[in-house]
């Protein structure tokens, strides 16, 4: 008989665990596993500021998943549909040709793209900070405004560049604001035609508080070292027009700015579009168990689902986190050899373990299992946790490399040249423009399935 296929979509924190716990609790005899990534990696996002900073280099974030998967097929694409009525799996290879993926259970876990508003300029000149070319492509940019404004005799181009602003002030923006200022700060020192008096990085966010997960007393604090490093953060306050040079406020500002990084939120991937599904918020509803209700053959989890919360309860929906997802691809893995066995099904549970906030050097603010932490001691338990959530001894190791050479040699702060005098835009990183509409995924299927 013909082995069951099991297609996991994704790999993330949740399609990596997913693809591990079914290696390891199912023979090679009992089912296929396919996976679908554009990258042979799984990215720890967390880390991201990170890289654009020049702390770690881009390679140890990104962990091998040939180096993790003995036996799952692993195919070089991203989804770009699916119709669960053919059981297949619309899939844009890199090289761009189009195939179908059949499947008998589906594990939907392509996370989340950068979420955007209709904000004029906003889609051509922000910069994300989602992917690992992004944080990439963000370090070589802000270093290229330092030599621009260095090289420059205009003070209002050199103004221009050295205004720099983050929008979003949850883990993401306000890690990224953190670790940049620290950056340009300790770069002006390499530049004897800058002061870096001139280098002025700005926080905003529509919300009344800075990362109010957190709590007050550890928001405070987090607000307390922005503060005190020169960031000047803007509360209850959002962009209205984004231009080349200039970026407008709600609250009627204008700035000379040419740096803007958005991390004002994710969406769930525009690949939950192409199901006939219900959605909350945008994410794929699925049950306890991660079951899309519509398909019995179909699971969701991660960022692009609404699985829910019940550690919380009251209809709460598990926030989209590394910590979740991570847990919630074991469950998912445990389900599908259920299904595949005829057992029951079971619920998702974990209850949050705390967060962490990491503002570069010695500063960071954290809540282990509910304990507030701030400076060295939160700086300790932040990066421990993230070396322990890594999944391979290869990349624990290059990130506490990383981490040791940078805070014992410093910055070189050289740029690379990596998409020089090219156009930057979310959906270049993103491509979000890549998928296909419910017809075009059911016109494709058959295709696609008619050639063989």
């Amino acid at each position: 008989m013909e082995r069951p296929r099991i297609l996991i979509v994704g790999g993330g924190f949740a399609g990596l665990e997913c693809a591990r716990r079914l290696e390891h609790k199912l023979s090679p005899s009992e089912a296929e596993i396919s996976l679908v990534t554009p990258f042979s990696y799984q990215l720890y996002l967390p880390l991201l500021p990170h890289v654009a900073a020049g702390v770690l280099t881009p390679q140890s974030v990104a962990v091998s998943l040939r180096r993790t998967l003995r036996r799952t097929h692993i195919v070089p694409g991203g989804a770009i549909g699916v119709d669960p009525a053919s059981k297949v799996c619309v899939v844009r290879k890199i090289t761009d040709e189009v195939v179908a993926q059949k499947y008998d259970y589906l594990v939907l876990s392509p996370g989340s793209v950068t979420r955007t508003f209709d904000i004029p300029g906003l889609t051509d000149y922000a910069r994300g900070m989602k992917t690992l070319a992004e944080a990439a492509y963000v370090r070589d940019h802000v270093i290229a405004q330092l030599d621009l404004a260095s090289a420059t005799l205009d003070q209002k181009e050199r103004e221009s560049r050295l205004q720099f602003v983050v929008v979003g002030g949850g883990y993401a923006g306000t890690e990224t604001a953190a670790c940049l200022q620290r950056l340009t700060t300790a770069a002006a020192y390499r530049y004897p035609r800058l002061d870096a008096r001139q280098i002025k990085w700005h926080l905003i966010d529509i919300a009344p508080k800075l990362m109010p997960e957190l709590g007050d007393p550890l928001g405070e604090a987090a607000l307390e070292v922005l503060r005190g490093r020169g960031i000047e953060v803007s509360l209850g306050v959002s962009v209205a027009e984004v231009g080349a040079e200039t970026v407008k406020f709600t609250d009627g500002r204008v700035l000379p700015c040419r740096t803007l990084i958005w991390t004002a939120g994710v969406a769930a991937s525009p690949l939950i579009g192409t199901l006939d599904a219900e959605t909350v918020r945008g994410r794929l509803a699925v049950t306890a168990e991660m079951r899309v209700p519509q398909f019995e053959d179909v699971f969701a989890l991660g960022d692009a689902a609404a699985v829910p919360d019940l550690a919380k309860g009251d209809g709460a929906v598990c926030p989209p986190t590394a910590q979740h997802s991570a847990r919630q691809g074991r469950v998912v893995a445990n389900n599908v050899i259920a299904a595949l066995h005829g057992r029951p099904l079971e619920p998702y549970y974990h209850k949050d373990l705390g967060l962490v906030v990491d503002l570069g050097g010695k500063d960071a603010v954290s809540k282990p299992l509910g304990v507030e932490l701030r400076g060295v001691p939160a700086q300790l338990v932040a990066r421990g946790y993230h070396l322990m959530a890594m999944r391979t001894n290869a990349a624990k190791f290059r990130v506490g490399a990383n981490w040791l050479l940078n805070a014992t040699a410093g910055d070189d702060f050289v740029r690379t040249g990596f998409l020089a005098r090219q156009p930057a835009r979310l959906q270049d990183f993103e491509y979000t423009d890549a998928y296909l509409t419910k017809d075009q995924v059911r016109a494709h299927a058959q295709s696609l399935l008619a050639k063989g």
